[in-house]
């Protein structure tokens, strides 16, 4: 599909290579602009709680802009930040709930490996009285199976909350609560063609992170040696270094991601909800 320079939005429904190839170019375009904001974002980490909300809110900004350039009402950065600080507390508040969530999910899988494994245990331990081979073989590829599914299952649960901070930092009359059920209903059904996208995207972002690690590998062979005759001072400057690099890589990799982000959420609308054909009534 061919876009005009300058105009990001097909207003229709978009093929997965569309998808990752409007996101990229959103991304190339803007590069600075997101650049600036995801670094400024990471930044606020330091700052405990509110410097949380502000790193969410900043996060979310950078798909809102996309999503606007995407319908071709491009908005100013002032003007997107007016809008995701009047949620900022929604946004940390919406992180902690998925964190809670996450939690859950991770006792879940526990208590069902912990089943697990005292069953096989007794069943294969009162078999093996009889040196039955093929019972291990039996239960192994149960397992096998068991951590497949295991696996899925995480892969879809997090998919089906792939957009959560996107409604917020766009509609209006949403909140922490109801932004994470809009994820769930705008992805319902969208899962594997989400996976798809998500992993294209990750090797588009392979490259930056290979290249990190080799700086990172650099650095740690030159202050491996000064660490052990000044440990204080070479210590602070390699710790300084390594916070430099990280925060340096993932504000070039976090825009990507939610300009990517910023394009699912317009293509599932424009599937579902004919975000399309309404944004041309508006035009006429």
């Amino acid at each position: 599909m061919s876009f005009n320079h300058g105009s990001y939005s097909p207003l229709q429904p978009l093929s997965i290579g569309n998808v990752v190839s409007t996101g990229f170019l959103l991304y190339r375009s803007h590069l600075k602009k997101y650049f600036l904001l995801a670094l400024k974002a990471y930044v606020w980490l330091f700052v405990p709680i509110y410097g949380w909300a502000k790193f969410f809110a900043l996060t979310a900004l950078i798909s809102r802009l996309a999503f606007a350039e995407l319908v071709n009402q491009p908005e100013s950065i002032p003007s997107g930040q007016r809008f995701v600080n009047s949620k900022l507390w929604q946004y940390l508040i919406t992180m902690l709930l998925m964190l809670l969530l996450g939690v859950g999910i991770v006792i879940g899988i526990v208590i069902l490996f912990l089943v697990f494994s005292i069953l096989s245990a007794l069943l294969v331990g009162g078999i093996g009285q009889q040196a039955n081979p093929t019972a291990y073989n039996i239960f192994g590829l149960i397992a096998i199976v068991f951590m497949f599914l295991i696996i899925v299952a995480i892969l879809w649960l997090m998919t089906r909350f792939y957009l959560v901070e996107v409604p917020l930092s766009i509609e209006d009359n949403i909140n922490s609560t109801s932004t994470i059920s809009r994820s769930w209903e705008l992805t319902q059904g969208y899962v594997w063609r989400i996976l798809s996208i998500s992993l294209i995207g990750f090797l588009i972002t392979i490259p930056i992170q290979i290249f990190t690690q080799i700086i990172s590998f650099i650095l740690q062979g030159i202050f491996a040696p000064l660490i052990r005759q000044e440990p204080i001072i070479f210590g602070l400057i390699f710790f300084v270094l390594t916070i430099i690099l990280s925060f340096g890589s993932g504000a070039v990799i976090l825009p990507f991601w939610q300009a990517l982000k910023a394009v699912v959420y317009y293509d599932i609308r424009s599937r579902k909800e004919g975000l399309g054909l309404k944004l041309r009534e508006q035009d006429i």
